[in-house]
């Protein structure tokens, strides 16, 4: 199984595999052909709401937290369920347009198709 977390701004690999962004807002400054996109499953990005509450300054723990509530709901666990199908498969890198990765919706998905 490999997963593992890249800036959409880096360049793609051959060892990334499926690349999905995980952002819910298309990043700044990238064409969807230099993105080399394979998905982007908006059900497994973060609210808007959650998104701005934790843009304002609150805890990447609290945010975790909160961000796993939302990947309960039907149409998330269900993309969710459609990445973990892809990571058995083959490698699969998630993108991110966050400067910090480690504190991102990315880290708490790879975190999550780690287990």
């Amino acid at each position: 199984m490999s997963v593992r977390v890249r800036r959409i701004y880096d360049p793609p690999e051959p060892e990334d595999g499926l690349r999905v962004l995980v952002d819910r807002l298309w990043p700044r400054g990238v064409s969807k052909e230099a993105a080399h996109l394979d998905e982007w499953p908006k059900a497994l990005t973060p609210s808007t709401e959650l998104r701005h509450w934790y843009h304002d300054g609150c805890s990447f723990e609290e945010f975790r937290q909160r961000y796993e509530r939302e990947l309960t709901a039907p149409e998330a666990a269900a993309a969710l369920d459609g990445l973990r199908k892809a990571v058995r498969e083959g490698p699969v890198t998630l993108l991110t347009a966050t400067k910090h990765t480690k504190s991102s919706q990315a880290e708490v998905l790879l975190r999550l198709l780690r287990q």
